[in-house]
């Protein structure tokens, strides 16, 4: 089975090499039909303590690191307000 990747904003950088994403989605109202958004929280490892508060990243499922943390991150897609990024040319 393939990994699964989601693509969500740290919330909380607090805990050691660990990050917690929140993810939002769309769905349909079942009975009304309004689009409502759902989210959910992600205990992801960051082994270097890079992401912080903010920014948009791209989490990966991997096998179960502790309890909670069953997710990596993988790369930065998008910084936090103030945070510059630097592009590899």
């Amino acid at each position: 089975m393939p990994k699964r990747i989601l693509v969500g904003t740290v919330v909380s950088d607090k805990t050691d090499k660990t990050v917690v994403v929140k993810v939002e989605r769309k769905v349909k109202h079942p009975l009304y039909g309004k689009i409502i958004r759902r989210s959910k929280k992600y205990h992801a490892h960051d082994e270097a303590n890079a992401f912080k508060t903010g920014e948009t990243v791209r989490i990966e499922e991997t096998a179960p690191i502790s309890k909670l943390k069953t997710w990596k991150v993988i790369d930065r897609v998008q910084a936090g307000k103030g945070t510059a990024i630097e592009a590899d040319v």
